[in-house]
């Protein structure tokens, strides 16, 4: 078999994987995506600065992060296909992978999941454009760029109030809006989001527009509220919608298993699913930290119990 691995997904996971399994002599062959959703590079790619990667004192750009991953992986001898998967077979000592391009199926002994996931938006006029520029879908990763200024959470479950937590330790002020009158939090959360004296909430809004576009940069938002349907004009630096992710991991639905909000389930402490030979790494396996890092690390898991699952089976 020409191939040892298949990587399904091309970022800081999928790269990381392809430069350790190509080390490992495993020729690997990288299925980098090309569809919104699943671009190459995977979220880093719409990230402008990223200044918590180790190594990048100054911070460096996603695209230009990824790009030097990708030609890490490639100095290695991977293979870059930059389309989609379109079927996967992934019982038996083959694995079988399907594109739109090929006639036939890529095949080898292993699969590496590393699809990623995308985060929710509110789909507000302004949202999508600001993106960067003010709106972000990640306290942790962002966070930093808001010292002292007056911000947004968009939400009301964990995450949520996770990131305004968070928030509070750099910014002047952060107001949850949230379009019920309740929090979806768990209660611990709930709580401690409630009686810290820099969170404030607006019950019932939901983001009508993100403004402006014209500045390039966030100055208001135009609030609805759910009940009355009145709208007005909130000034503010920047917005952190926390309205949830949605992995990647419909093409693996019934083949795989996965956690009920969709999340690929691995064995603890490992990349491995529940199917021998196949592993999953990045965010379409965690749901819980969601950083470059972690998903890198995780890249370097599967690729080495790939690789060991290979060795004993040959």
């Amino acid at each position: 078999m020409k191939h040892k691995v298949i990587i399904i997904g091309s970022g800081p996971a999928g790269l990381t994987a392809a430069v350790y399994a190509g080390r490992a002599n495993m020729n690997p062959v990288v299925l980098e995506g090309m569809a919104e959703d699943h671009q190459p590079g995977g979220q880093l790619m719409i990230t402008t600065e990223v200044e918590n990667y180790p190594g990048f004192p100054h911070g460096v750009t996603g695209p230009k992060l990824m790009e030097m991953m990708r030609a890490q992986a490639e100095r290695f001898g991977t293979t870059f296909f930059t389309e989609d998967a379109i079927k996967v077979e992934l019982q038996g000592p083959v694995k079988r992978v399907w594109l739109d391009s090929q006639p036939e199926p890529l095949e080898a002994p292993t699969v590496i999941i590393a699809t990623g996931a995308v985060a929710k938006w509110s789909g507000a006029p302004g949202e999508k454009a600001l993106q960067n520029y003010g709106v972000s879908a990640c306290a942790t990763c962002d966070g930093s760029f808001f010292k002292e200024q007056d911000v947004i959470v968009v939400g009301g479950g964990d995450t949520a109030m996770e990131e305004a937590h968070y928030l509070t330790n750099m910014c002047r002020s952060v107001t949850v809006v949230h379009r019920r009158d309740t929090l979806r939090a768990s209660k611990i959360m709930q709580e401690r989001a409630l009686k810290n004296p820099k969170i404030r909430f607006l019950w019932n809004k939901e983001v009508a527009e993100v403004r402006d576009v014209s500045k390039k940069k966030v100055t208001s938002v135009v609030l609805r509220d759910t009940q009355t349907g009145e709208l007005s004009e909130m000034p503010i630096d920047g917005i952190f919608v926390a309205i949830g992710h949605t992995p990647a991991s419909q093409l693996f639905m019934g083949q795989v298993d996965t956690h009920d909000n969709g999340y690929i389930r691995v064995l603890h402490g490992s990349s491995a699913t529940s199917v021998e030979g196949v592993f999953a790494c990045g965010d379409v396996a965690d749901h819980v930290y969601r950083q470059a890092i972690t998903a890198a690390g995780t890249g370097c898991m599967a690729a080495i119990d790939a690789e060991r699952y290979v060795s004993a089976h040959e």
